[in-house]
């Protein structure tokens, strides 16, 4: 089973942050995700660029709309992704708990939908 486990956090308080512990923060990060490809359970990770140059697409009766930043205000925003293949939602949390974000913000897990047709990797 594949899950999505999504990094939230607050990018201010984030920024606010020292750069040698946000450093720490993304070698730990890459450490997991070596440590989960040894496994086989890694599918992808990456951290995400921050929400104020994000671009919001939505489509109403075939008009285009495109405007900049988030949709929603809220006051966590997704800083990064996981994606793994395990056995359970168990083993999940399990590396979820592991994921420096979580010790700052909140690690969400979703599982994934497999769709039949959608290009293999």
């Amino acid at each position: 089973m594949r899950y999505m486990l999504l990094v939230h956090h607050d990018e201010k308080t984030f920024g606010e942050r020292s750069e040698a512990e946000r450093t720490a923060m993304i070698h730990e990060s890459v450490w997991l995700a070596n440590q989960l490809y040894a496994k086989g359970q890694y599918v992808g990770a990456a951290p995400l660029h921050p929400t104020r140059e994000s671009k919001c697409v939505q489509v109403r009766d075939g008009q285009a709309s495109v405007t900049d930043g988030p949709f929603v205000e809220t006051r966590e925003q997704i800083g990064g992704y996981f994606l793994v293949e395990v056995e359970n939602v168990e083993e999940a949390i399990a590396i979820a708990k592991q994921i420096p974000g979580a010790r700052i913000g909140t690690v969400e897990i979703r599982p994934v939908t497999s769709v039949s047709g959608l290009p293999e990797e």
